[in-house]
């Protein structure tokens, strides 16, 4: 494993466990203990992470992803009206993708029965199940943290697919694109944005002016986003000129 690589995986490691000891993190990746408190010197140094006593801890601006259960309760009313404006965009009998996520699955909850729903998300599958809606899981790897299908076989489906309409997550959107904490989510991500005709991102204003660890897609790959309320001027005005419509969906 090439040094930029094994570093990538420990940042992917420390915010999976929400921290790792130095012997862990030798253990998980067969490499010795200088090796390691050297490449988390050099994280740290990034700010990529956090070193505590004996190894370390997801930064609080980079790489930290709370459990889905804590966020599923939280921005709950915006997220409710973005997920109303969303379906507005929904044509009768699309296809369409819905990323995993929390705001995600309150499009779902919405979504018309005519569509053919794909998801790597079973939360939202199991949400969907009982409509006359037709729907495809992509399958995968589970990831807990955020009950997410990914890895090869996801990708593999990916593949195959293409969709007409993409409802997008994301962990953290800058001026230059949007972001998440693990580099298995943002392949994913990445080839749900190529395989899509059209890509509406959804998210609350917390996500904004935020960092987080893999950029999966730039601004100008959006063509939409839709927000509980107005945009810091900067991310706006970067929207505007990578062409990205910005919708309020105030609360």
């Amino acid at each position: 494993m090439l040094p930029e690589q094994r570093k990538r995986r420990i940042v992917a490691l420390v915010t999976e466990h929400d921290g790792r000891s130095v012997a862990e993190l030798a253990s998980d990746l067969d490499v010795s203990k200088a090796t390691i408190r050297r490449d988390l010197q050099q994280l740290e140094d990034q700010s990529l992470l956090e070193r505590s006593h004996g190894g370390a801890v997801p930064t609080t601006t980079v790489g930290r992803e709370q459990p889905y259960g804590q966020r599923e309760v939280q921005q709950l009313d915006a997220k409710v009206a973005i997920a109303e404006r969303a379906v507005r965009e929904i044509e009768e009998g699309a296809v369409v993708f819905l990323d995993s996520g929390t705001t995600t699955l309150e499009v779902a909850k919405r979504a018309p029965e005519s569509i053919i729903a794909v998801t790597n998300s079973p939360v939202i599958a199991l949400e969907l199940e009982g409509s006359e809606r037709k729907i495809k899981l992509t399958g995968g790897t589970l990831r807990h943290r955020s009950r997410s299908l990914v890895g090869p076989s996801a990708e593999s489906f990916m593949e195959r697919m293409n969709f007409d309409l993409l409802f997008l997550g994301a962990n953290a959107i800058d001026s230059e694109g949007l972001m998440t904490p693990d580099e298995d989510e943002a392949r994913i991500k990445s080839l749900m944005v190529e395989k899509s005709t059209r890509v509406v991102g959804v998210a609350d204003l917390t996500k904004f002016g935020e960092r987080s660890f893999m950029r999966f897609a730039d601004l100008e790959a959006i063509d939409q986003l839709i927000v509980d309320g107005e945009l810091p001027s900067s991310i706006h005005k970067a929207c505007a000129d990578a062409g990205v419509a910005v919708t309020g969906a105030p609360t």
